[in-house]
């Protein structure tokens, strides 16, 4: 399912948002035109788009932090 939204919305962003370089490119437009170009480039984009996203998350989970207990919960039993 995530594989079929990803390339609707890959699809979605090309024909409505444009792909104009520099003005309307985004990540994932940028790295299929550069492939045909280079190798090198798009993998160094993908690499920067995972890493980004990782950080994204990691800030995310910190800024957060952990969740309290519901009061009133019963705790575990460890038993199933």
């Amino acid at each position: 399912m995530a594989w079929a939204r990803a390339v609707g919305e890959f699809g979605a962003t090309l024909m409505f948002a444009g792909n104009l370089q520099g003005v309307t490119q985004t990540m994932p437009l940028a790295i299929y035109a550069a492939m045909e170009q280079d190798i090198r480039i798009p993998v160094v984009l993908s690499v920067t788009l995972v890493a980004v996203s990782f950080l994204v998350i990691i800030v995310t989970k910190f800024l957060l932090g952990p969740k309290p207990a519901p009061q009133g919960a019963a705790a575990p039993s460890g038993r199933g």
